[in-house]
């Protein structure tokens, strides 16, 4: 056996930089590079290392940690989570600071390695600058808090450690019925510690993405329970765009004629124009879908978590004979709803289920009448898109989306969102045209995701444009990435919709009947000494153009389309401030909410919304 002596650090970038994953015939270099902000926690362990040359492992200057996770996310969402990036942070705050992106990519069951600095092992320095020392427990640190949001969790506190928790990380990082965030807390110390390391280590790993088929037994049940449906509803979810399965779909619902709705991580696989594409389902869905699955009875949902927005708090399956199957390689998620759970490979599965149901002949007719609840909801469309500007003369936000939409934005364009009203307007009213083009964190409806988000996107594939929807709170809390975009040459479009606030919280604050309070951007009355004010005025336009964008400030639909022949023709990135109305945006077309109305209250209107809340609840099937 050959051995290498290096330290800790460069035993790890050599190690990532020879990892490989294999999805069918397909082979790609799993890690792209790393993210960073150097601190003295990490500078001189996996900061030397990555300077050294002999690797061919990007590093990203960052600028703000969770801004780093966020690229990182947008990267892999966008590879398909057949390459990924990682994240390195110093000591501390730099770590913590990891935290919600860690949660954002767990969630989202998308590949993210974080690297946290760590305390020193050897204890002699304590407490170092930026360690939070617990009495009760020495061993604790601030990068303990990433083990409820990872998927794997490791600290080195010896340099031989690295190697099985490398492996470990990648072995879960690459199983896509695992993979989520991993973080390998690295002691600052340790870092720069040597070994002498097996040359074997270093081997070109090719991990294999395996497709996994169902039993017969359960593929069999599964039959039995199809065969006797007349109303099936498909849920398009994220497993069908990483198990590379939008053809076989496509075969699928045109042969036996089903229609299907998406979910926001399902959104653009299929063109939205597709005559079975009912669009989005549940609390952000459309008319349509949410029509056809309170009358379906069954519902075959693929590689979806089925969380409470696609359900609309477990009230939008009212057919009192529906039935669930679950198509998911996470059997976690496929137990969900009490479905008969078919835990496997979606597009495998799709396979074997079109083969039996050919044999038998199955046939439905819920499409015809899916053509009438298409035809209502576009009427509902056109009735949005009809007023172009609200009483204060500010464009309207589906009206902004319509023009963006039908005439100005190409149709290969990726488009990146995140939270706020702007996802459930998106999902209802953006058509997907171009194929991969919507690329949406709303498992965790992250605020802060969209400009990073955007940036890792456009890292993935920067051949294509990338337009960035969000709104002026979310831009407010988290958009260091723009800084970085222009450093990195990788031009975003960043459209900012500004209502002076939280207009979504809002909306939900004030249908529960509380009064507006908290939610919008004003400035502090002294005589009432709340936040009820005049509202703040924000050029945000200056505040991209301070970063070297090429920035607008517009409030019609005349001055929209003429400025954005400038945002086409430019070659750094842009922003385009839209002053929108506070109240333009869409509704919730039939679905429901559960949210924690209060049993006590002065207020006689919030009592009444209390009151209707636990009705609606007996109400409810119980799963």
């Amino acid at each position: 056996m050959n051995r290498i002596k290096l330290t800790t650090s460069q035993s790890l970038v050599k190690f990532l930089d020879n990892q490989y994953v294999r999805l069918d015939d397909r082979e790609e270099k799993f890690v792209d590079g790393i993210w960073g902000i150097f601190g003295h926690g990490c500078v001189v362990g996996m900061g030397e290392a990555l300077e050294a040359k002999g690797h061919g492992l990007n590093f990203y200057q960052g600028h703000n940690e969770q801004g780093m996770g966020h690229a990182a996310i947008g990267f892999a969402k966008q590879n398909r989570r057949l390459k990924i990036m990682g994240c390195l942070s110093s000591i501390g705050p730099g770590a913590t600071n990891m935290i919600t992106a860690a949660a954002t990519a767990t969630v989202n069951r998308i590949p993210v390695l974080f690297l946290a600095g760590d305390v020193f092992a050897s204890r002699q320095p304590d407490p170092v600058l930026q360690q939070l020392e617990q009495q009760h427990d020495l061993t604790l640190s601030v990068n303990d808090c990433f083990k409820p949001v990872v998927k794997y969790w490791d600290r080195i506190t010896r340099p031989e450690q690295i190697m099985s928790a490398a492996i470990n990380a990648l072995r879960v990082l690459t199983d896509p019925s695992e993979t989520g965030a991993v973080c390998l807390s690295l002691c600052q110390d340790v870092q720069g510690e040597s070994y002498d390391y097996p040359d074997f280590f270093f081997d070109k790993r090719v991990h294999e993405i395996k497709r996994v088929s169902v039993s017969q037994n359960s593929l069999n049940q599964a039959i039995e329970m199809i065969k006797v449906k007349k109303n099936p509803l498909i849920i398009l979810g994220g497993g069908v765009r990483y198990s590379w399965a939008e053809n076989t779909l496509l075969d699928f619902v045109d042969k036996f004629e089903i229609p299907f709705a998406e979910t926001q991580a399902g959104k653009g696989i299929i063109a939205s124009s597709h005559r079975l594409n009912l669009g989005g389902i549940g609390v952000t869905g459309t008319l349509a879908a949410n029509k056809a699955c309170k009358e379906s009875d069954l519902i075959l949902s693929l590689g979806t978590r089925m969380n409470d927005f696609v359900t609309a708090s477990k009230s939008i399956y009212q057919n009192p004979n529906c039935d669930f199957i679950s198509v998911n390689l996470n059997s976690f998620d496929a137990h969900k709803m009490n479905s008969l759970p078919l835990v496997g490979d979606v597009k495998l599965v799709l396979e074997q289920l079109d083969e039996k149901l050919t044999a038998i002949n199955y046939e439905t007719t819920f499409s015809q009448k899916t053509v009438l609840f298409k035809d209502e909801w576009k009427s509902e469309l056109r009735r949005l898109y009809s007023t172009e500007v609200d009483e204060e003369a500010r464009l309207s936000q589906t009206k902004a989306i319509e023009i963006l939409n039908q005439e100005l934005i190409p149709e290969d364009a990726i488009v990146v969102a995140a939270s706020g009203s702007l996802p459930g307007d998106l999902e209802r009213l953006w058509e997907c045209g171009g194929f991969d083009t919507y690329n949406m964190e709303y498992g965790y409806s992250c605020m802060g995701y969209e400009v990073s988000g955007a940036l890792g996107a456009k890292m993935a594939q920067p051949e294509r444009e990338v337009f960035v929807f969000v709104g002026d709170g979310s831009y407010i809390l988290l958009h260091s990435e723009l800084f970085t975009s222009i450093q990195e040459k990788m031009k975003i479009n960043v459209i900012l919709f500004d209502n002076n606030g939280f207009h979504c919280i809002d909306n939900l604050q004030t249908s529960q009947g509380i009064p507006s309070f908290g939610c919008e951007f004003r400035y502090r009355n002294e005589n009432s000494k709340r936040l009820d004010g005049d509202y703040l005025p924000v050029d945000f336009a200056k505040n991209a153009e301070s970063y070297g964008c090429k920035a607008f400030s517009v409030t019609k639909a005349s001055q929209l389309r003429q400025v954005f022949q400038e945002v086409m023709a430019s070659e750094v990135s842009t922003l385009i401030d839209i002053k929108v109305g506070r109240k333009t945006m869409t509704g919730g077309y039939e679905s429901w909410w559960r949210v924690g109305t209060p049993e006590v209250s002065n207020n006689e209107k919030t009592l009444a919304a209390s009151r209707e809340l636990k009705s609606k609840i007996k109400s409810l099937r119980d799963y």
